[in-house]
């Protein structure tokens, strides 16, 4: 091999390598934010989860059984 092949070898595995480094920069920030989301969706599905148990429980008071209802006063 002369030394021109070897020089263009050298450049292609620099810029190789560099690619590389780019692209698991890249992996790791996206996969940080897939964390984070993650975790977020986590605590929304919770607080949605008591959201929909206190509202079940509003409903339950605010309708309440009209079998048990005392009759209105003009009976």
């Amino acid at each position: 091999m002369d030394e021109q092949h070897v020089a263009q070898l050298v450049e292609r595995v620099v810029e190789l390598e560099m690619r590389l480094a780019f692209q698991d920069d890249t992996l790791q920030r996206l996969n940080a934010v897939v964390t984070d989301q993650a975790l977020r969706i986590e605590q929304l599905e919770r607080r949605f989860e008591l959201s929909l148990t206190d509202l079940k429980a509003l409903r339950g008071l605010l309708y309440a059984d009209p079998s048990q209802e005392p009759p209105p006063p003009h009976y």
